[in-house]
């Protein structure tokens, strides 16, 4: 992981949850890096144990806590113990998140619900198990992964995108609540397609191996912003130019940019290998893929990263001279 200049000198409590693999694991180190005191949720005990010794190495304190961000009573207990450990919060990372992949209709209802329960609530759960501490003590940074798929609905992803598309709604109407607690910030985080073990993790119901999408980021990228956004604090950030570019063209071509997506992932599938359908991760942890890499990138910036700007930038300008003959 490439370091980070610890740039506070006072250590400040984080919580971050979801920290056992992929961007909570790369979100944790990367704090534990700046020299903040930890307390990393996740339902694997035995993977933050792991993640614990990593960043106990920069000389900070960390407390594990097993968490399952879907249970309100589990939440609790995490900010619970991290205010008792430490005396305050300073830092929630609302992180923890699922994927299922497969036509709505064919994917069994108890694993929409079981996203929904994750993804949304789960966020849901952390800010409102963290806001006490945070008005008890006049201050505190809530921060959001929600990633693209806020902004860009995900084909044979249903359960998921109404889980992202909800949490921007929900992060809208708790900042305009907050508005009287000019401390108190809700900053949202809108990441592209992260090089991270999700994908092997996901519930999978196409019959077929699933892969990213044709940029993946290094996790580290989005831990960088969000440490940067724990010092200063913003409504919302965009992290990788592909991502901004999918964002504009969702708004400005709505329709295209859906139809395009849904073409893209539908062509995939026909020519993808064929696995069994499985629940993957959504209602136990497993016991692989608890790197902060999923192996589908290369560290640091996308190596296809230029090029498919330049592709995206092409295909945008394209749209938009087509728009204007119309």
């Amino acid at each position: 992981m490439g370091q980070i200049n610890k740039i506070e000198n006072k250590k400040r409590n984080i919580v971050v949850t979801g920290a056992s693999s992929g961007a909570g694991r790369a979100i944790a180190l990367a704090f534990a890096s700046n020299g903040d005191n930890l307390t990393i949720g996740s339902r694997n005990l035995s993977a933050l144990k792991e993640l614990a010794e990593e960043c106990s190495l920069h000389g900070v304190s960390v407390k594990c806590v097993e968490t399952d961000v879907a249970d309100y009573h589990s939440v609790i207990n995490l900010a619970a113990t991290a205010s008792e450990t430490y005396g305050s919060i300073d830092v929630w990372v609302n992180n923890a998140g699922v994927l299922a992949i497969g036509e709505f209709d064919i994917t069994p209802m108890e694993v929409s619900e079981q996203v929904i329960r994750t993804n949304l609530l789960g966020y849901m759960h952390g800010a409102h198990a963290a806001l006490p501490y945070f008005k008890a003590q006049g201050n505190g940074i809530l921060i959001n992964n929600i990633s693209i798929g806020g902004f860009l609905p995900v084909p044979f992803g249903a359960s998921y995108s109404a889980a992202k598309f909800g949490l921007r709604g929900f992060s809208s109407a708790l900042k305009s609540e907050l508005v009287k607690y000019p401390k108190i910030f809700v900053c949202d985080v809108f990441p592209g397609f992260l090089d991270t073990p999700g994908m092997q993790h996901a519930a999978n119901y196409t019959g077929k191996v699933l892969k990213p999408g044709p940029i993946v980021y290094d996790p580290n990228r989005l831990a960088q912003e969000i440490i940067k956004l724990s010092l200063n604090p913003k409504k919302e950030k965009m992290v990788g130019s592909f991502s901004s570019l999918l964002r504009i063209s969702r708004v400005i071509f709505p329709e295209l940019t859906d139809r395009i997506s849904g073409s893209i992932i539908t062509t995939y599938l026909k020519q993808a290998k064929s696995i069994e359908p499985t629940s993957g991760n959504l209602f136990n942890p497993v016991d692989f893929g608890n790197s902060v890499y999923g192996g589908w990138g290369i560290p640091g910036r996308p190596k296809a990263h230029r090029k498919y700007i330049a592709i995206g930038a092409l295909v945008f300008i394209s749209a938009l001279l087509i728009r204007k003959k119309l």
